[in-house]
């Protein structure tokens, strides 16, 4: 075929080499077959890179196609076969590729059973939706099976604990620290190198001296109070990365000495796995994604463990598709409120898009001034940062 009837746009004549590798590139988007337009064959590599996509997404010589056009994919629904192909997968593309396409293969070919399998387990690239997909199977899985997808989700749990601790720490100590400062410290107390950096714009030059007018000093032992954070996590099927990085987030807090961390999570019924704590993957292995979703009942079981509401933080982390009583869990975050709690929704804990929620229910909450949003965990260090010291949140 001529060069100017490609997708390339390359006008007519011989292809250059740029113009070959823009084929090349098409030839790979649309999977081969008469109708792709480029009369380009690949070779090598390309070649079984295409076989790996064509076996998921059909159209190249790895997959199938129906007699109507329409592209379907296929790995034979065997174990040997999937196994064959993670392997590939994971030769010929990079880490965040091999992800997307095993969530895809487990979504579009019903591939979750064969997760069951530990040989399946130890082929797989570990990332969050893998997690998520091993808690939903939890139950069903075999004995055979469990230390291998344990050893998987702890690949991943350290992996985010590596990322996200030390910051955490890092953003929640100096907020308690700052909470914890008087402006009336008695003379042992005093804070000497940030009442003086206080103090800059009050040095008199002639008297080469600072004029103290605001005292900086720390709080005493026996006055500080130690803050108390409820992270109440909804584990319905979609909140599965949610679930995730809550339960890291929870272990990090509980390491704080200054912290006292509860977590609990939900469905239709409660679960208190805050003595699961010091292992986040006990807590992962603890819930049982998917189900119905009681936000109500999950409030009334926190707000029944409140002892200090004025030093009490409580996070709120679901999508708010309510199954229990509407305007008895609205009832229930007034009172908290109220009572001096500070109070965080958040409509998901994760690095993906905007997520589905239930905007009636948010906005009803945001007047009662807990506004609802989305919140990276990167973010979350900072809104816990300013629900600690009562500030605004900073809502993306």
């Amino acid at each position: 075929m001529r060069a100017t009837e490609s997708p390339a746009g390359t006008g007519g004549g011989v292809a250059t080499g740029g113009d070959a590798e823009r084929l090349r590139r098409w030839r790979m988007v649309l999977g081969g077959g008469e109708a792709d337009g480029t009369g380009h064959t690949l070779a090598g590599q390309d070649a079984a890179m295409d076989a790996a996509l064509g076996a998921l997404y059909g159209g190249g010589s790895g997959g199938a196609r129906r007699s109507s056009g329409e592209r379907s994919a296929g790995l034979g629904g065997s174990a040997p076969n999937v196994a064959r192909w993670l392997g590939d997968i994971r030769t010929y593309f990079p880490a965040p590729v091999v992800q997307v396409m095993q969530r895809d293969a487990i979504e579009r070919l019903g591939l979750a059973s064969l997760l069951l399998e530990p040989e399946m387990l130890e082929a797989v690239e570990p990332d969050v939706h893998l997690v998520g997909t091993l808690l939903s199977l939890n139950k069903a899985m075999p004995d055979t099976t469990k230390e291998t997808a344990r050893a998987v989700v702890r690949k991943v749990v350290e992996q985010l604990e590596k990322r996200l601790a030390t910051r955490t720490r890092a953003t929640l100590t100096g907020a308690l620290d700052r909470s914890a400062r008087t402006n009336r410290p008695r003379h042992h107390d005093i804070d000497w190198d940030r009442t003086i950096r206080a103090n800059l714009k009050n040095y008199l030059p002639e008297y080469r001296t600072i004029v103290p007018e605001r005292l900086v000093g720390h709080g005493r032992a026996s006055q500080s109070v130690k803050k108390e954070v409820v992270l109440c996590i909804d584990q319905s099927g979609s909140m599965a990365a949610s679930v995730v990085h809550a339960s890291v987030f929870g272990a990090v807090l509980a390491s704080m000495r200054s912290i006292s961390t509860r977590l609990v999570v939900f469905d239709t019924a409660v679960v208190d796995l805050t003595d699961r704590l010091d292992d986040p993957v006990d807590v992962l292995f603890g819930t049982q994604l998917g189900g119905g979703t009681d936000i109500n009942r999950a409030l009334a079981y926190c707000q029944s463990k409140i002892t200090r509401p004025a030093d009490t933080v409580v996070v709120l982390i679901s999508d708010l598709y309510e199954g229990g009583i509407r305007d008895e869990m609205l009832k229930r975050v007034a009172a908290m409120k109220g009572a001096g709690v500070e109070f965080v929704t958040l409509l998901a804990l994760s690095d993906e898009g905007a997520p589905a929620y239930d905007r009636e229910h948010a906005a009803a909450l945001a007047a009662l001034g807990a506004p609802a949003f989305a919140c990276t965990p990167d973010l979350f260090p900072d809104v816990m940062a300013a629900a600690l010291e009562k500030r605004p949140l900073p809502v993306p």
